[in-house]
Parts: C-alpha cells; structure tokens; sequence
C-alpha cells in the first residue's frame, strides 16, 4: 500500500484503516476468526487498528490485544477511544480527567500494550470544560501511556475551540478527527473536513459504507438487520420512511459503480479517499469475506464523471437521514437547554 501522512506527526499510515467494532459481542463473537481477520489486514499492508472501550464493553480491546500478542504490536499505529458508559458508576464515562486516566490503564490492560498510539475522545461532553480534557491528556502523553490525541464526531467549532484552548494553554492538541462519512452521509464536508484541513489534522472517517447500506445489504423490501435492531437504530431498517432517500441513493448508485467497472464498496470507499482532507476510512469487517472485498478500494481511482454522478444522487454537504451524524448536541436533546426558566 501507499502509505500517508497522518496530519502533521510525522506518522505514516496506511489508506485503510482496520476498525475493531465488529470483533465481539457486537458482531463476531468468534475470537479466533477474529485474529485471523486482524492478521489478514495486517498482511495485506493495513497498519493502523481503530477500537474503542465501550465496543463489546472491553471485548473488542481483547481480542485486538489477543492478536497483536504475537510480536506485531511495533509494527501497528493502535487507536483506542473512550467517552462511553462503562459502568453504574455515573462517573465510569465522558470526558474527565478523573475518568480518563483511570480509563486508560483499563484500555492498556485490555491491549496488553505499555502504550496507546492515538487516544481519542470519542464524543463531546458538554458537562466537561475542553481544557480539562487536554490537560488530562497532556499528561498522559508525559506519562508514555499515550503518544497523541484525537477527537470524534466533533462539531467544527467545538475542533477550533478545542486547538484555540490548545494553543493558548500550552496543551496537546488533537491531531485527528474520526467523523462520519459516506456518500449518504456528507455533511461534514461542509465544515468539518474544511476545518480538520485548515489545522493540518488526519481525518479517519468511520461508517464509510454508511453501516453496510453501501454494500448493498439494504434494499427495497428487504427485511430489518436483527443485530442493528437490539440497539434500536432505526436509521438500519430498511423499511423506514426515514431512509427512504438512501434506498433510492443505493439504487442508483448501484448503476454508478457497474458503469465504472467497480463494487459498490469499492465505489464508497473510493468516495471517501477522493476528498482531499481525508485521510484513512475506517472498514469494519465482521468476516473474512468482508475484509477482501475491502482491501482493493485503495488502489480504486474515480474518474471526475463518476464523482459528478454521485453529486448528482447525494449532493455535497447532504445527510439523507440526519440520525446518520452520529452525535445529537446537547441543545437538540434535551429541551431544556433551549427554554428559559
């Protein structure tokens, strides 16, 4: 693979990134296949792993653990997040530095790692001042426990908010930014990646197959995915009136890639690695058979009448269902927030 720069660290990564969601509970409850899943990537030149604490509820951490125990932890820039519920205690979560460095010994055991390559913040909180969490970081780096910092789902302005406090402060900043992003789910592209590029940060876009609608698991008639279902994610059923736009996207986008010689993974994939301030999708295989209908899409070009057409079907900066975004901010949840006491 050609590798690429990560931002401005220095690091070089692969344009693929291995995400770790699906090794699990949550999709693959098989530890074994797993690893071979993992060591597939690996072999096939894919050197960044992307997980998560609250993936499996630590499992996930495991079994990627479990496969890098084999000598090839040196070899892999390891990403890990943390932010999620983990536990009764109403402070096993968010964005604190008593929760985060306590979190981070946990996901270093889990690894079996002395160290985390890109630690990130895997949602806002908006019960935690910024500066808070980039201290707590700051030190962890100092610590050796981790060597940089990133962020997910982020809003722009909290990112600028984020590098303003950095700077001023003398803290770490992020140096990534792992949003959602597909052809059905664009919009970030209109202030998110434009902001990750001015501050010179990597962009690892997860759902890059917009949770399996771009592999053409979701048609018209089809029936609801089960798994999707126990976590009551609607935006995964097919037969919704929400999701309507993104059966007759698929649909459409089905005739795209046959007429440039392509999967439709290949052709969502693809998509993402056209823009110019993205630097790594993140492919989340549950099979082994998902894995190798991934890998090629990195040395899949589009052609600029093939980027058109799928302006033409999804235009730029459009989610075609807006529970795609992968984060609510706090004044849209609760309304309490937008009524005067």
């Amino acid at each position: 693979m050609e590798y690429v720069p990560l931002g401005r660290t220095g690091v070089r990564v692969s344009p693929l990134t291995l995400g770790a969601m699906n090794f699990g509970a949550w999709g693959n409850t098989d530890h074994d296949d797993s690893v071979r899943i993992i060591h597939r990537a690996l072999d096939a030149g894919i050197n960044v792993i992307d997980t998560a604490d609250v993936y499996s509820h630590g499992e996930s951490e495991e079994i990627v653990g479990k496969a890098l125990a084999d000598g090839r932890r040196d070899d892999v820039v390891l990403a890990t997040k943390a932010h999620a519920q983990m536990g009764q205690d109403p402070n096993t979560r968010g964005n604190s530095r008593r929760w985060l460095v306590r979190e981070v010994d946990n996901s270093l055991r889990r690894l079996g790692t002395d160290h985390i390559d890109l630690y990130q913040i895997h949602r806002p909180d908006p019960d935690t001042h910024i500066d808070e969490t980039l201290a707590a970081l700051s030190d962890l780096v100092r610590a050796g426990k981790i060597r940089y910092a990133g962020c997910s789902t982020f809003p722009a302005h909290e990112i600028v908010e984020a590098h303003w406090t950095a700077e001023q402060r003398g803290r770490e900043r992020f140096v990534t930014e792992q949003p959602p992003y597909s052809i059905l789910t664009r919009g970030i592209e209109t202030d998110v990646l434009p902001t990750a590029e001015k501050y010179g940060m990597a962009v690892l876009p997860w759902s890059p197959l917009g949770g399996g609608w771009l592999s053409g698991k979701y048609r018209r008639g089809t029936a609801t995915d089960s798994l999707r279902s126990q976590w009551a994610m609607s935006r995964f059923d097919p037969n919704s009136p929400d999701n309507a736009a993104k059966i007759d996207a698929v649909e459409s986008l089905i005739g795209v890639a046959e007429d440039a010689g392509v999967s439709l993974v290949e052709l969502a994939l693809a998509f993402t690695l056209a823009h110019p301030a993205v630097t790594s999708p993140i492919i989340g295989p549950r099979t082994m058979e998902q894995l190798e209908s991934q890998l090629g899409a990195a040395d899949v070009r589009l052609d600029e009448e093939t980027l058109d057409r799928v302006d033409e079907i999804v235009p730029p900066g459009t989610n075609l269902n807006p529970a795609d975004a992968g984060w609510t901010p706090a004044p849209l949840a609760d309304k309490k927030l937008r009524r005067r006491r």
